[in-house]
């Protein structure tokens, strides 16, 4: 048997051994000193965050095509210049 093979057989013994093992320990675990239900305490509530955006801006673009030659030959190509502006 070679040595990666012997390494990987191993290695996934050790897995199966170990890995439910180690979820079960990661669970909390809760006695019920009453006998009652388990009750969880619920998680408290994320904060809220309020913007209060200053003056609007909006994007306003120019577009147009510009002839261009290409070695393939002449190509109509796009451009576009954009800027922002209150409003």
């Amino acid at each position: 048997m070679s040595l990666k093979r012997l390494i990987a057989i191993v290695s996934l013994v050790v897995l199966l051994a170990f890995g439910p093992a180690r979820q079960a320990a990661t669970q909390p675990v809760q006695v019920a000193q009453s006998g009652g239900p388990v009750l969880v305490p619920a998680r408290p509530a994320r904060p809220r965050i309020e913007i209060n955006p200053r003056p609007l801006l909006h994007r306003r673009c120019a577009s147009w095509y510009v002839v261009q030659d290409r070695p393939s030959g002449r190509v109509l190509f796009p451009e576009k210049h954009c800027w922002w502006e209150r409003g």
